[in-house]
């Protein structure tokens, strides 16, 4: 039977099932009635007849120089190259490539070290499957915990950071250490005067040692806020109504004092804490009110008897003075003579007497003989 081989094939010769050797570009005649039947594949890519075993096919010379065979160990990731550029990851053990047109080269990385190291570029990641390793990021401000079969191994801070998922079982938890606030809206409380009113609290905190809070606390808010409430209740409830509106700040560090005692139970530092807003009933903000209304009604009545006696004060003073002082007397006099005419759109003038003289007289200074 005639065989024709292109440039880019090869063929393996096989005898009543017996490898006998690989044939390259020609014309080939072998009788089938001999047993011989011939198997022809491309020289590209990967080898694609497996039905010899690599060990008995490379015992040819041309085959063995026509091909690169690779074998990846137990604990080592494979990064296939095609003439010098990364291609794909090793899924399998072992491969055969043809070697003639392109040039494959397999590069292994050891796995027995759980962090992946800077020899692993992130190019070389993208083509690892998701779940061969894990990906851990850190932010501002956050800090990392890593765990091996869920062990604690160490604490990360911020970056990007990448395990093997092949010697451990690789887990992680994200803490967030940036400060955080905590608001309660429309607490009720009941004063010690048995006044029901609403309160809206508000205290800022953050997380004090990440390690100490994982292994402890599991929902920080939830645990958090039935103990501001408790606090809140437990301070403001010894004062009465009139006593925590005149008191606002010193019931706050009261309240802050109390909620520093308690930290260490949520594993947290508190930097402040206080009451922002009293809501009081609505019968009793009317009453508060009229109560304000009356109280600025009297201070505006104080304040306008106080400027009624001061201004009487200063009258008496100057009739004092000018009872005294003749002269001054008549300064007065034509101060407000000046002030009539300023007033006046025309003054007439009759008779021989001069305009100082009937000015005079208008006014009442001249005496009659003048």
């Amino acid at each position: 039977m005639k065989y024709i081989i292109k440039d880019n094939q090869a063929g393996f010769v096989i005898k009543n099932g017996v490898f006998v050797k690989m044939i390259t570009t020609g014309t080939y005649h072998f009788a089938k009635i001999a047993g011989y039947e011939v198997e022809i594949e491309e020289m590209s890519g990967e080898l694609a007849y497996a039905g010899i075993p690599y060990q008995i096919l490379a015992k040819d010379t041309a085959f063995l120089n026509s091909t690169v065979h690779i074998e990846i160990p137990d604990g080592f990731a494979g990064f296939i190259y095609v003439n010098g550029k990364l291609s794909s990851f090793a899924f399998q053990n072992e491969y055969t490539f043809w070697n003639v047109f392109d040039k494959y080269e397999i590069k292994l990385v050891s796995m027995a070290d759980t962090v992946i190291g800077a020899e692993v570029s992130k190019q070389m990641l993208s083509v690892v499957p998701a779940d061969c390793y894990t990906t851990v990021r850190v932010a501002d401000g956050e800090t990392g915990i890593i765990y091996y079969d869920n062990v604690m191994q160490k604490q990360l801070s911020q970056g990007i950071y990448y395990f093997w998922n092949y010697c451990h079982s690789v887990t992680y938890n994200i803490v967030d250490m940036k400060q955080k606030e905590l608001d309660i809206v429309g607490q009720e409380i009941l004063t010690r005067d048995k006044t029901g009113i609403r309160m809206n609290i508000a205290c800022m905190y953050k997380i004090r040692d990440a390690v100490e809070f994982v292994s402890s606390i599991t929902d920080l808010k939830g645990q958090l806020y039935p103990a501001v409430q408790l606090a809140v209740r437990e301070i403001t409830g010894k004062y009465k109504l009139d006593e925590i509106l005149e008191l606002k700040e010193q019931i706050s560090r009261e309240i802050f004092a109390v909620l520093k005692e308690r930290e260490d139970m949520f594993c947290v530092n508190f930097l402040s804490a206080g009451i922002k807003d009293i809501i009081l009933p609505g019968e009793i903000r009317d009453i508060m009110n009229s109560v304000l209304l009356a109280e600025k009604t009297a201070q505006a009545n104080v304040i306008a008897r106080r400027e009624e006696v001061a201004s009487t004060r200063s009258l008496l003073n100057t009739a004092k003075l000018m009872d005294e002082n003749k002269t001054l007397y008549k300064l007065k006099e034509l101060e407000y003579l000046e002030k009539i005419c300023e007033r006046v759109g025309e003054i007439s003038v009759n008779g021989n007497i001069g305009i100082i003289e009937q000015l005079g007289k208008m006014a009442g200074i001249c005496s009659s003989n003048s």
